[in-house]
């Protein structure tokens, strides 16, 4: 051992932490204190003394709690706002790094093989990595009286990564309800249950008979927050205790999440070990080690394996030299069932191998300590390999949807540090084939995977993946009230059959048949309703006025606004009497504001129809006239209608602005692609990139307005504009929007002119070209017919 480089990296320490509600000693812990006392004990673990040890910590590393793991998430009762620093100043320590890990049970490998890669290339010493929960008693605590307030401001450099969702939660994931790792993780499920050709009591029995022997495990680890042995019958029997979650977990095979637990592992250089007195029957090395990720949700070629992680075992064995059967204990990651079995399957592993799948207990019984459990997993690894000198271990850490899997492998045996071909194997992965998804899907379709969620008040919702007819992937739910629907995908093997599919605004639903489609969501008819909740609507002769009624906010728009909208458009693009449209909103503040921010914050379900933003925006065609009448303030969404409409007439009060970036988002509703269209390119990225506002006269200088009126009379300015196009053939009108549009793309002008178009033979043919000759030769007024 003298003669390995002195940068060689050792973990020398290990320590756990952890409390249940109601036993002894139990002291309502904080995450933070919780990881300190974790810490504690791993810098006790190296047996040296730790005053100097934790002097000597030149980088911590923090595991993110999952109150920190999700956009919007809230610590109900406070929390630290430098997570690693908090536990740092605890120890005693003055890192001079601190580093908050994206999230994801992958975590806990990647930092120790990273921080450990670190170590070897002489950029840090000495390392403590470590992560936290105390799900358990935030909830037992929060309607305390005297509950505490875990809130701690820390002074001091953090390296914060971000959350690392990117690919993990799409828009069409949380618009169709499949967000939470349940239903994902069934939809796997069901996948190799169907690729095996199991019953799904055959496969209920296969569930119980994995975990089993995992509850075992779990029942005899003090750090468990489930210290309870299950029988394989038990654990997927219903009871009510055990009720159903999706389809086919109950809730013994799933992870759980309320523990109060906190882990630490601590690597240095050996160098720093030998000056520090770490006795050498202390010292573990990581021999291989692997971080590979799987292709994104939809572009998976196969939902029944897990091919990425597969190969991150694989080569952190290569790595490492060793083969499988090397390997003298493991601990995979068990979220879920799926996640043990599809590891099983490609590595060509028995799930009742003799050395066992897990050190802990498992994340359903030793608990799914957030993004954290393999933080544990190492720590009671350690422990075993010190008890074999020699022997190897192997450590599978799962992030993400199957997504993102780091594996370790480790032993006594001394051994310089490796580098792996992780970038080389990733290349790999992304340059597979995968399959196209839409996410609109009309038509029929084959289930190709699916679950079925299950509310505490005995409620239903299906997700399913399927492909249609022409191959492409989509992301599906049932209708409300389906029973029929969810019967059959509760029953027997639904996976390959026959649906049909239609899409909404909403999302994508998927029924039996056609016939059953327009049975649960008739056809919506085309025509004008008498009235509506948040629009008014004016008829007057061939002009349709159409305002947004929502002034209290500033006009902007909601689902269930947008969606009137979207009724409103399609009934006058129905009716051939209505020959101009003038949209507007209601008040002297705004035409529109754009999305409403206040009903985003809320966390209320977020859509539009599929014709875009107010109904316009994604619509494809608009064969006849929209006229915005702009009073007062059109930003974001706002402007995006403006932009969406042909013409526009604004009042000198009027503003105009794509301010998304200023709250966070983008002009993802036209405005990023028709703004730098309408105006000077360079004008449009700034105003696009400054959210900077723009007034009347600037507007119009660069036409996007057509016509500027006095204040307060946007919508008699847009009345004078309709009555001026009236006077023309409405025939006319649509014939020349529409080869407008159809020219729109082709660059060449001789090429565009010459462009053949339908609409111009059926105008030469029209009653209305004929009236408007002869009324021409006649010396009188036209009577337009539209035909």
């Amino acid at each position: 051992m003298t003669d390995l480089d002195a940068r060689t990296p050792v973990l020398v320490g290990v320590g756990q932490s952890s409390e249940r509600i109601g036993e002894p000693g139990y002291r309502g812990l904080s995450a933070v204190e919780l990881a300190a006392a974790a810490a504690r004990e791993a810098l006790a673990d190296t047996g040296a003394e730790t005053a100097a040890i934790a002097d000597a910590i030149d980088t911590v590393a923090g595991i993110r709690q999952f109150e920190i793991s999700t956009p919007g998430a809230f610590a109900p009762l406070g929390r630290s706002d430098n997570y690693p620093r908090s536990v740092a100043n605890r120890l005693g320590a003055s890192p001079a790094r601190a580093i908050l890990e994206v999230v994801g049970g992958q975590g806990p490998q990647h930092l120790v093989t990273e921080l450990a890669a670190t170590i070897a290339g002489g950029g840090a010493e000495v390392a403590l990595a470590f992560g936290s929960e105390a799900i358990s008693t935030v909830a037992h605590l929060l309607g305390a009286e005297d509950k505490p307030d875990f809130t701690e401001h820390v002074e001091g450099s953090l390296e914060d990564r971000g959350l690392g969702l990117r690919g993990l939660a799409t828009r069409q994931q949380v618009l169709h309800e499949l967000i939470d790792p349940p239903t994902q993780y069934s939809l796997f499920e069901n996948a190799r249950r169907a690729r095996l050709g199991l019953s799904r009591v055959d496969y209920a029995a296969a569930m119980g008979e994995l975990f089993a022997p995992f509850s075992k495990i779990a029942a005899t680890n003090p750090h468990s927050a489930a210290p309870v042995e299950r029988t394989a019958a038990e654990l997927v029997t219903p009871s009510e205790s055990n009720r159903p979650i999706t389809d086919p977990y109950p809730r013994y095979v799933v992870a759980r999440e309320k523990v109060n637990q906190g882990a630490a592992v601590l690597v240095m250089s050996v160098a720093a070990a030998r000056r520090l007195g770490i006795p050498r029957e202390k010292w573990v090395f990581l021999h291989g080690h692997a971080d590979l990720r799987e292709r994104d949700l939809l572009r998976r070629a196969d939902f029944s394996a897990a091919p990425a992680a597969v190969l991150a075992v694989r080569h952190a064995l290569e790595v490492a030299g060793i083969d499988l059967d090397d390997v003298a204990a493991m601990d995979l990651y068990s979220c879920f069932p799926i996640a043990v079995f599809a590891l099983c399957d490609g590595l060509g592993l028995a799930t009742d191998d003799a050395r066992g799948l897990t050190l802990t207990g498992g994340l359903p019984f030793f608990g799914g300590a957030g993004n954290n459990y393999s933080m544990h997993a190492i720590a009671e690894l350690v422990q075993r390999l010190r008890e074999q000198p020699g022997a190897y271990g192997l450590i599978g850490a799962n992030g993400g949807l199957l997504s993102k899997y780091s594996a370790g492998v480790y032993s006594t045996t001394p051994t310089e540090w490796r580098t792996s071909r992780d970038a080389e194997l990733q290349a790999g992965i992304d340059a597979g084939a995968a399959p196209e998804d839409v996410m609109h899907a009309d038509g029929w379709a084959t289930i190709e995977t699916y679950t079925v969620k299950y509310g505490r008040d005995g409620s239903r919702t299906g997700v399913v993946i399927g492909r249609l007819e022409s191959g492409e992937r989509f992301l599906a739910n049932t209708l409300r009230g389906d029973d029929e629907m969810l019967d059959l995908l509760g029953t027997g093997e639904p996976i390959g059959t026959r649906v049909f599919a239609r899409s909404f605004g909403f999302g994508n639903r998927v029924t039996t048949s056609e016939a059953r489609m327009a049975e649960l969501f008739p056809p919506r008819p085309a025509v004008l309703r008498e009235s509506y909740e948040h629009v008014l609507v004016r008829r007057d002769g061939h002009v349709l006025e159409v305002t947004i009624n929502r002034p209290q906010a500033r006009n902007s728009l909601h689902p269930e606004a947008n969606t009137e909208l979207d009724e409103i458009f399609d009934a006058y693009f129905a009716d051939d009497e209505l020959w101009v449209a003038i949209l507007t909103g209601a008040g002297e503040k705004a035409f529109s504001a754009g999305n409403d921010l206040a009903h985003t914050a809320s966390g209320k379900s977020l859509w539009m129809p599929k014709n875009g933003f107010a109904g316009l925006t994604s619509r494809r065609e608009l064969p006849k006239p929209v006229i915005a009448a702009v009073n007062g303030y059109a930003l974001g969404g706002g402007l995006e209608i403006a932009l969406a409409c042909h013409l526009v007439v604004a009042d000198a009060t009027a503003q105009f602005g794509l301010t998304e970036v200023r709250v966070g988002l983008a002009a993802a509703a036209g405005g990023l692609v028709r703004l730098p269209r309408a105006i000077p390119k360079a004008v449009a990225t700034e105003l696009i990139l400054t959210g900077r506002r723009m007034g009347v006269d600037e507007a119009r200088s660069y036409g996007l307005v057509n016509r500027v009126v006095g204040a307060g009379t946007a919508l008699e300015g847009a009345r004078a504009l309709a009555a001026e196009i009236l006077e023309g053939s409405p025939t006319s009108v649509r014939a020349s929007l529409r080869m407008m549009a159809e020219t729109e793309g082709i660059a060449d002008t001789i090429e565009a002119v010459n462009h053949p178009s339908a609409a111009l033979d059926d105008l030469l043919v029209s009653e209305d070209t004929i009236e408007g000759v002869t009324a021409f030769a006649q010396k009188r007024p036209p009577r337009w017919r539209n035909r």
